[in-house]
């Protein structure tokens, strides 16, 4: 399922939950961690879970939760909102995909439990650890079946490592968070699962965010997260293949279709081989997840 927006809704604020399913997201973040005061927690988590609860099934944006790391109150997350049934869980923090393996092997036991059939997916923030970085590769190889997704965050990782900040004298990411981004894009692409971009801070700065957003969509990334409903329009415009690019992934396809077998063909002047034909077909199943999304 292809999910171009998530924006994040604290968990603890009756007003914003209620407007969440108008904000056109493809899918809400229900969070129980950072937007969430360590009074507030308990009360975020019986929230999020009657929130659920009252909407199974529900057509609209996809429900996701936030949980707090299992060392800080995330078992007690997972107990109460499981049984509604999310669409997945961002799992905020960990160290690597043995993180993940055990919170699988939470979720293994919680559905069985409530008898939950569809299992609750998995979108790891992998990059929020000074050891983070180095596992991001062990994602494809750590027999993950609950993995969708990966994305990344340079607030938590900042603080981590104590940096005065997380970005250049140009305002763009240091050198430290540029690193970890390509990083955990090559290290989703190589797992399998979707490459979901950072939050973009400055919600008012909407030129920006459009310019940032057609930047990771070139490079891979196909979805971000938001933390304002004015910035899910241009996300989901940015991660949406344009007309000019459905027409293009078109004209593609048919040229290698008239000539099967071929492996090279001419279009408008250039020479297309293979991996330009795979790149027209992933734009085209993308356009079209977004199209079935939308509905009739």
């Amino acid at each position: 399922m292809t999910l171009r927006s998530f924006l994040f809704v604290p968990g603890d604020s009756e007003k914003k939950l209620g407007k969440g399913a108008e904000s056109g997201a493809d899918a809400l973040i229900l969070d129980l961690e950072d937007s969430v005061a360590p009074d507030r927690k308990v009360l975020a988590r019986n929230m999020v879970a009657e929130y659920l609860a009252a909407r199974p099934g529900q057509t609209g944006p996809e429900l996701w939760v936030r949980m707090n790391p299992l060392a800080e109150g995330g078992l007690d997350d997972l107990v109460a909102v499981v049984r509604a049934g999310p669409a997945g869980v961002m799992v905020p923090k960990p160290d690597g995909p043995a993180d993940l393996v055990r919170i699988s092997h939470v979720l293994d036991a919680l559905e069985r439990r409530d008898g939950v059939t569809a299992p609750v997916r998995l979108l790891p923030v992998a990059t929020e650890t000074a050891r983070a970085p180095f596992a991001l590769s062990s994602y494809a190889d750590a027999g993950l079946t609950r993995l969708w997704g990966m994305t990344w965050g340079a607030e938590d990782l900042s603080s981590a490592i104590g940096a005065r900040t997380n970005k250049g004298p140009d305002g763009t990411w240091a050198t430290t968070y540029k690193v970890v981004r390509s990083m955990c894009l090559l290290a989703a692409k190589s797992a399998g699962v979707e490459a979901i971009e950072t939050l973009y801070a400055d919600f008012r700065n909407e030129a920006g965010l459009i310019a940032d957003c057609q930047e990771a969509a070139r490079e891979g990334f196909t979805g971000r997260i938001a933390i304002h409903p004015a910035q899910v329009a241009a996300i989901n415009a940015a991660f949406t293949p344009s007309p000019e690019e459905v027409a293009h992934a078109t004209r593609v396809v048919a040229a290698f279709n008239a000539t099967p077998g071929i492996g090279v063909v001419g279009l408008d002047g250039k020479m297309l081989d293979i991996p330009h034909l795979k790149q027209a077909q992933r734009v085209l199943g993308q356009a079209a997840a977004i199209a079935a999304r939308r509905g009739p």
